[in-house]
């Protein structure tokens, strides 16, 4: 195999700005196929995102042989039952996060990719940030002195209404919950990068603002073997909104005020410098890149399946806080 073809499964907002630009523009990759409940939707999407075939059943789409790998674009709840059917039917995976509803879903996915030989990443894409690998540098180097704590906090304001497309995202049975699972799990997969395995974790949610079945505002806080702390603050419940990461350590801090942008200011006893590394232009690029590369040279993903389920562990031991 020299190029692989790609299926994609679901037609949301994701995969029209960002993932099918991105396996379009990857090289030895090629965008064969969309799959969306409605005919006249999926044909549509198609034409928008660039893809030659389109199909309203996904069954019959990860049935066709012209397809390698699927990008699972769907909502949280149907990620096991698809990842499971294309490990079956032979394609390799590329699931949205998080990675599914629960941590026994996700060993199923594991399990179902491990026996069909087929490869299964996450699509944890700040993995791929610069601004995380310098900031992993810094750390190394001392400059900081020892990490001590880190402050993460992600607001993004939504209240989705009945009738909303993605009402889903406040669904629980279709969702797993709330920010802390739609965009809380992108900080942790970055928190677990940055200072490694964890060995205590608490969670605190509250539903205060809106009427509904999922939190809008939640804060976990974790402890790391290497020793640092960190929390994480998220909330649905502001129209400020927040991307922020510090890592404070015995000597000075790193600040990233928007972690999406790139820049940030370290400082290191009396001195301080801003340094700019911003992501790639199409955020979802170098996930793509990586995938393709870990198919068409037999290695493990960068963000594997056993990453987004130890994602997806911290998850569950956050919720059963609740």
């Amino acid at each position: 195999m020299n190029v692989v073809r790609w299926g994609i499964i679901g037609a949301g907002e994701i995969v029209r700005k960002r993932v099918a630009a991105a396996i379009r523009n990857c090289e030895n990759s090629e965008l064969v196929s969309i799959s969306r409940g409605r005919a006249d939707l999926a044909e549509a999407a198609a034409a928008e995102v660039g893809a030659r075939k389109w199909f309203a059943d996904w069954r019959t789409q990860i049935a066709d042989p012209e397809i390698d790998a699927v990008y699972v674009a769907t909502p949280v709840f149907l990620h096991a039952e698809q990842t499971i059917a294309a490990a079956a039917a032979g394609k390799h995976v590329l699931c949205e996060k998080p990675m599914a509803l629960n941590v026994a879903e996700c060993d199923s996915m594991i399990a179902a990719c491990e026996a069909n030989n087929v490869k299964l990443g996450i699509a944890y894409y700040r993995h791929f940030y610069p601004v995380i690998e310098r900031a992993k540098e810094i750390i190394a180097a001392g400059e900081i002195g020892r990490a001590a704590l880190a402050q993460i906090n992600a607001f993004e304001h939504i209240d989705m209404q009945s009738g909303d497309p993605r009402h889903w995202f406040v669904e629980k049975e279709k969702s797993g919950g709330g920010p802390m699972m739609d965009f809380g799990c992108h900080r942790l997969e970055v928190l677990v990068n940055l200072f490694g395995d964890v060995d205590a974790v608490a969670g605190m949610f509250s539903g205060s603002v809106y009427e509904r079945e999922i939190e809008d505002t939640a804060v976990a806080t974790l402890h790391f073997g290497s020793g640092v702390t960190a929390t994480v603050s998220v909330t649905h419940a502001t129209n400020i909104p927040k991307d922020t990461l510090q890592i404070f350590g015995t000597n000075g801090c790193i600040d990233i005020p928007v972690l999406n942008s790139g820049r940030f200011i370290v400082t290191s006893g009396m001195d301080q410098r801003e340094e700019n590394l911003p992501p790639a232009e199409n955020i979802h690029q170098p996930l793509i890149e990586d995938f393709v590369d870990s198919v068409l040279h037999n290695r493990v993903p960068a963000v594997d399946g056993r990453a987004g389920a130890y994602v997806s562990q911290l998850l569950e031991k956050i919720y059963d806080e609740k």
